[in-house]
């Protein structure tokens, strides 16, 4: 599969390579796969990060919008955490570093796009939907190598994989189109209506 991996904005590389470089410029303490590898860490792969908005039926359409990039740190030939930025009113700076299983997931994905056989182009994206702890590869079509990662809402044929631990019942890097995975994803998301409240009888009325 194509894909068009969208270059990354300029300070926000900048800040991570100073997270990076300065331990104590950073407020939290590093993961301890950080803290235990040897040689250069690197900032790779980088994605735009997207969070799903509006998904809950209310006469408005769901709209997504551009909250962060993540990079992935490479130890040498190994992959040992994630560093998010996020857009501050400053512009791009460093938010933290982060570890656990969708960051082996990620890259899983990513390797699996790589490997399906199709002519369109793709760009590479994550796609969060917080109400449901959910995470997943957002493959949107786009045949524009420049095309910016900021726009654009998922089309009826772009791919979701569903990163690992993915919500019971969603299968894990299984790519879904995104018009069969989004009503899925509404409907756990929208409200049961409240049982039924049986009549009082009147007074002097049989129950």
């Amino acid at each position: 599969m194509p894909l068009h991996v969208p270059p990354a904005p300029a300070p926000a590389l900048r800040s991570v390579l100073a997270a990076l470089g300065s331990p104590t410029a950073v407020r939290e303490a590093r993961p301890p796969a950080l803290r235990a590898a040897q040689g250069p860490l690197s900032p790779e792969l980088p994605l735009p990060v997207h969070v799903l908005d509006r998904i809950i039926p209310s006469g408005r359409p769901p709209r997504t919008r551009l909250t962060g990039w993540r990079f992935l740190i490479r130890n040498g030939d190994r992959t040992v955490a994630a560093a998010d930025t996020m857009l501050t009113p400053d512009g791009w700076a460093f938010a933290h570093f982060c570890e656990g299983p969708y960051i082996a997931s990620s890259e899983r994905a990513l390797h699996q796009a790589e490997t399906m056989t199709t002519t369109t182009r793709y760009q590479p994206r994550l796609l969060s939907v917080p109400e449901l702890y959910m995470l997943t590869l957002w493959l949107h079509e786009e045949p524009n190598p420049e095309a910016d990662a900021a726009d654009g809402m998922p089309l009826p044929t772009d791919l979701l994989v569903p990163l690992a631990p993915a919500p019971p019942g969603i299968a894990s890097h299984r790519p879904h189109r995104a018009a069969d995975l989004l009503p899925v994803l509404t409907h756990r998301l929208t409200p049961s209506p409240p049982p039924a409240v049986p009549a009082t009888p009147l007074l002097g009325q049989p129950a």
